[in-house]
């Protein structure tokens, strides 16, 4: 019965996403209708399948949303059919992002790399530079998966046998930099939600982003000096050491070669994604997994490793999305919560709060406040993309006199902070798994005060801005 269930829930998945992008082309009520119903079998055989205590999160918000439509009088077929594909480009996206690790992870590109830049990153601020600007990059093909490889593969160039200081080094070059990718990088998840849904500009939020992201590293790197002369250790002496007795085990010729062929892979995705933004009048949503889709299968084809593809696509479809059924589940119950909260006087309410907000603290306005909706969420367990579907679902019905590329920073700031600081949160519990530390320690003792300068340097950019736009 379980091997059948699963069977069942990889079928749902696979049909729901394949049913969004023939749907988004060719729209029809009978196709949406069959999605609805994927989606529901989707939800139901999750549920089945995952212990209740594991899915308490999904529950809670469809049914917060069947209450709702209840007390709203709103029909309850209609509901559940229109809640289940109003998360659909998001699941769409969800499914398809992973592809891009069957590419990554087919050749040693990161191991290449690091050791061909090794007399760039042979001092610890420069190593603590290369991790953190690396692993955004990495980030955009993995997304927090870039945290246990680039740990691993850090812990080959440095070694994890000296203790805290180390540790810390590590930790908060990796956790630091994966949070800030958060606000520029366009694969991931979160960050094009909130630029599709409050309908910003996708070259200002990058661009706009990706300041914020340099800014952000930049006080990263500072925290790291005083953090290492806390603890009284020379660590370049050590990171010095170590890569010398790990450097020559690739060829020269292998590294410049795998080197070149990154940024190939890497300028061919991100630029397609790009153009095809500018060319053609198609939601971003479904341009990044189409594009990813022809990115993959070009590579495999290139390679001519097409049996390799072939595997990787098996193992995928019948196994891999079963393992992220979960995450699918919650984005189909925040469909259920946004649509039914759509259907009341809800976005009357929040105007009237911004709005109270306003007149009661004079100086200060909304945007101070956005970012703890996500940080609050967060140390609730909520992960970013689940609170960006929440907090941008609901906010793109609403009126807000501000840019949108300035809202969308404010929400993914939040974002960041919930990253460094909360111990339930993903990118934390892997880290902890790797390093062995608590989250506690991870996140609030480690990165407490640098979250605090961040939210403030970030508040000090959007206040500027509010006050150059009006």
């Amino acid at each position: 019965m379980y091997t059948y269930m699963r069977w069942g829930l990889s079928v749902s998945i696979t049909l729901y996403a394949l049913l969004h992008f023939i749907t988004y082309f060719y729209p029809g009520e009978f196709l949406l209708h069959i999605e609805a119903v994927s989606g529901l079998f989707l939800f139901v055989l999750a549920a089945l399948l995952l212990s209740f205590t594991k899915f308490k999160l999904p529950l809670f918000l469809v049914g917060t949303g069947l209450l709702i439509l209840t007390l709203s009088d709103t029909s309850i077929i209609d509901g559940l059919r229109n809640g289940m594909i109003l998360m659909r480009d998001i699941i769409g996206l969800l499914v398809i992002i992973p592809m891009i690790s069957w590419v990554l992870n087919t050749e040693p590109y990161i191991e290449s790399i690091m050791r061909a830049s090794y007399r760039f990153i042979n001092t610890s601020r420069k190593m603590y530079i290369g991790i953190a600007s690396f692993t955004q990059v990495i980030a955009y093909f993995l997304l927090f998966g870039s945290i246990p490889m680039m740990y691993q593969f850090v812990n080959k160039m440095i070694g994890n046998h000296h203790g805290e200081p180390l540790e810390r080094f590590k930790g908060t070059a990796l956790v630091r930099s994966f949070a800030l990718s958060t606000i520029w990088v366009v694969t991931i998840p979160s960050f094009i939600y909130a630029v599709e849904a409050l309908d910003a500009s996708l070259w200002l939020s990058i661009i706009q982003g990706f300041f914020i992201s340099l800014c952000g590293l930049t006080v990263a790197v500072l925290f790291s000096y005083f953090e290492e002369k806390k603890y009284g250790v020379h660590l370049t002496e050590i990171i010095n050491k170590e890569m010398k007795d790990t450097l020559h085990e690739t060829p020269e010729y292998e590294q410049a070669n795998k080197t070149g062929e990154f940024m190939i892979l890497f300028i061919t995705l991100f630029g397609s994604i790009f153009i095809l933004h500018e060319l053609w009048s198609v939601d971003l949503m479904v341009i990044v997994p189409l594009v990813v889709i022809v990115w993959t299968f070009t590579y495999f084809i290139v390679k001519k490793r097409t049996g390799k593809l072939a595997d990787e696509a098996k193992t995928y479809f019948s196994k891999g999305v079963v393992n992220q059924s979960y995450q699918f589940s919650v984005m189909l119950g925040a469909g259920m919560m946004i649509y039914s909260l759509n259907q009341t006087g809800f976005e009357d309410a929040v105007i009237f709060g911004v709005e109270f907000i306003q007149e009661s603290l004079p100086g200060m306005n909304f945007l101070y406040f956005l970012p703890f909706i996500v940080i609050i969420l967060g140390f609730l367990g909520l992960g970013p993309l689940t609170v960006m579907v929440l907090v941008a679902g609901i906010l793109q019905n609403i009126s807000l006199p501000y840019p949108p590329e300035i809202i969308v920073l404010a929400i993914t700031s939040g974002s960041v902070v919930s990253i460094l600081i909360s111990p339930l949160l993903m990118p934390n519990i892997i880290l902890s798994g790797q390093n062995g530390m608590s989250g506690f320690k991870n996140g609030i003792q480690f990165n407490l005060l640098y979250a605090t300068v961040f939210y403030i340097l970030v508040q000090i950019y959007i206040q500027t801005m509010v006050i150059v736009w009006f």
